[in-house]
């Protein structure tokens, strides 16, 4: 049975620097992409159908579909499942957006 979550990203700034870039905070480690991120803050980039996240000198990618919300999300939040003991990124909501990531 898949559990959804939905993880309230404390976030350092959701300042969109030419509206691709934006700063995640996760507070418990968390997989995305098939590799499993630390707690911590991520600077992440949207390029094409892809998120680079990177925190120190690690750097991870993963596919995405991104989709439009009906409207403006007020937080940034994440929704992922809990599979085989471990949080799964299933999609990535942005702050002050109606964007949505959705992980492939």
């Amino acid at each position: 049975m898949k559990k959804a979550l939905l993880f309230v990203c404390l976030l350092a700034g959701v300042a969109f620097a030419g509206s691709n870039s934006f700063t995640l905070t996760l507070s418990e480690p968390t997989m995305i992409g098939g590799t499993e991120l630390k707690a911590g803050e991520y600077k992440c980039v949207l390029q094409d159908q892809k998120i680079v996240l990177k925190h120190g000198h690690q750097t991870t990618e993963a596919a995405v579909k991104v989709e439009t919300g009906q409207s403006k999300y007020s937080i940034t939040t994440v929704t992922y499942a809990n599979a085989g003991g471990k949080n799964k990124v299933e999609e990535i909501q942005l702050g002050g957006t109606n964007m949505k990531l959705v992980v492939n």
